[in-house]
């Protein structure tokens, strides 16, 4: 029997993220990021209290765990010692003139995707007292959230016809980047990690390269292009 849904944190995760676009300029890029996430979170909340997922605690753990990931990073406004590689470019250019709201917005999803998720699903597998498979369903339903969304801010973000000279190399670069791909490296990520729980050196150094790596398609993701 599906145990009840954390409801109440994924609502206050959601007023956290509304706090941090309280204080932020509206093009700064972490503010563009935080509001397409912000959108994803009060829907996750409505469709886990409406019993979309099977297991409404697995996925409302899953949501939370995951968003304070991206928290402690927002929160921190980019001043903690050391941010994870895998933010750093969104952090450092979220100010940059040449750089375009959709880029800001798949950095950001890149970022949380391709880093944060893998570690969410493996804490809240230790929270939960489970393996992977058993947040398998929850994973995918979520993940298909993100694909809608993920469409939605192409069509909103991509300039419009009157900036073509812009819209045409945005158009290349962006579409290099794919979130389904994205979530299958993150499904893999997480299950090499939670193989690997009893080699806490090795899981180590592998979080670490994967930051690397998902940090460098960020940096790319933020080419300028105006």
């Amino acid at each position: 029997m599906p145990g009840p849904a954390p409801a109440p944190v994924l609502g206050s995760v959601a007023e956290r993220m509304r706090a941090c676009d309280a204080r932020w300029p509206a093009a700064d890029g972490m503010a563009v990021f935080n509001r397409v996430y912000l959108t994803v979170t009060e829907e996750l909340a409505r469709r886990v209290a409406g019993g979309h997922f099977p297991d409404r605690l697995a996925a409302g753990t899953l949501g939370a765990v995951f968003a304070e990931r991206y928290l402690a990073v927002a929160e921190s406004g980019g001043d903690a010692p050391r941010p994870p590689a895998s933010w750093r470019p969104l952090l450092q250019y979220r100010g940059h003139p040449g750089v375009r709201p959709l880029q800001f917005a798949l950095a950001g999803i890149n970022a949380h995707i391709g880093y944060d998720l893998p570690l969410a699903v493996v804490d809240t597998c230790r929270a939960l007292g489970c393996a992977p498979p058993a947040l398998e369903d929850g994973f995918e339903r979520v993940g298909d959230l993100l694909v809608l969304l993920e469409e939605r801010v192409r069509e909103d973000l991509m300039p419009g016809p009157d900036l073509l000279q812009v819209a045409d190399p945005l158009t290349h670069l962006v579409g290099a980047w794919s979130l389904e791909r994205a979530r299958e490296g993150a499904w893999s990520a997480a299950r090499l990690l939670w193989g690997m729980r009893e080699l806490p050196g090795l899981a180590g150094e592998f979080a670490e390269r994967l930051d690397a790596g998902v940090g460098l398609v960020g940096r790319c993701l933020l080419t300028p292009c105006r």
